[in-house]
């Protein structure tokens, strides 16, 4: 048996994993954006396009009307995925950096630290946040007890409260990546940098920055593209005030029941991920092309 046949086999129970259940839901959704709504739910089996023209501004007018608010909740997810991506990278490059500088055995504990809160369900982690941000929540108590606020403050149901929820569950996805790429920075540059009268700050401007930027680049994608579709955290910690493209996925299929439009939705935001991580596998040659 030659080499390809044997790489053949060697691949084919992956590949076929794939193609049943990747590339078979988005292939489903994929025809069923293009189908006339039922009545009930469901689909009828009728060529119909108007599901894109709803959003994009050429709908029937009969069963699908365009309405702008849904082009407003894309900026909107947008809005709040970047605000999440900005904080996350704020608060891991920092806390990276301090960690790749500790002993071995400091380094394994603090990274326990971070992966810890994936050993309790995520649900129960956002309905602990519920408890901290409701008006008679600990947060205002304590505010209220130290004389800081008159009134409790409305902090629940608020983009805050959203990207406050966001930034605490996507905190490992920003820190791993970037702590690798720090970790893997050779020390002897940083040395000779220093060595050559670079102070703390020019040394992280000019060496540690650059190096770490695949890290950074790799944080804010695995950041940026689970926020976008995200649909658990404003459905919680936004109720019925802040609304992201995955809560209007999840009513168009469970509430509504219009599963084409749904999954027009879906296909466009999947568009968008691909696009991105097109984007950054082009970046990322790029960088490393000129290194």
């Amino acid at each position: 048996m030659d080499d390809k046949k044997k790489l053949f086999l060697l691949l084919s129970p992956f590949t076929i994993y794939i193609s049943i259940f990747f590339l078979g839901p988005i292939l489903i959704l994929f025809v069923y954006s293009f189908l006339e709504p039922g009545l009930y739910g469901g689909v009828v089996w009728n060529f119909y396009h108007h599901s894109y023209g709803r959003i994009l501004g050429w709908a029937d007018g009969i069963m699908e009307e365009f309405n702008p608010v849904y082009f407003k909740i894309f900026l909107n997810s947008f809005k709040l995925a970047l605000y999440t991506v900005i904080l996350t990278l704020l608060i891991c490059y920092p806390t990276a950096l301090w960690i790749s500088k500790l002993r071995p055995k400091f380094k394994i504990f603090f990274l326990f630290l971070v992966t810890l809160p994936f050993f309790s369900s995520l649900v129960v982690r956002l309905f602990a946040w519920m408890l901290l941000l409701k008006p008679s929540g600990l947060i205002n108590e304590i505010l209220l007890f130290l004389g800081l606020i008159n009134s409790p403050l409305q902090m629940l149901f608020t983009e805050a409260a959203v990207i406050i929820g966001l930034v605490y569950i996507l905190i490992p996805f920003m820190f791993l990546p970037l702590y690798a790429s720090i970790e893997k920075i050779d020390h002897s540059l940083i040395q000779a940098s220093n060595d050559l009268g670079g102070n703390n700050f020019i040394t992280f401007l000019r060496i540690t920055l650059p190096l770490s930027f695949p890290g950074i680049l790799g944080g804010s994608i695995l950041v940026f593209i689970p926020s976008l579709g995200n649909f658990i955290v404003p459905d919680l910690l936004g109720g019925a005030k802040v609304m992201m493209i995955g809560n209007i996925i999840e009513q168009s299929f469970l509430t509504a029941r219009n599963w084409p439009f749904g999954a027009c939705l879906a296909i466009i935001l999947m568009i968008i991920v691909v696009t991105m991580l097109t984007f950054y596998v082009k970046l990322l040659s790029k960088y490393e092309k000129n290194i």
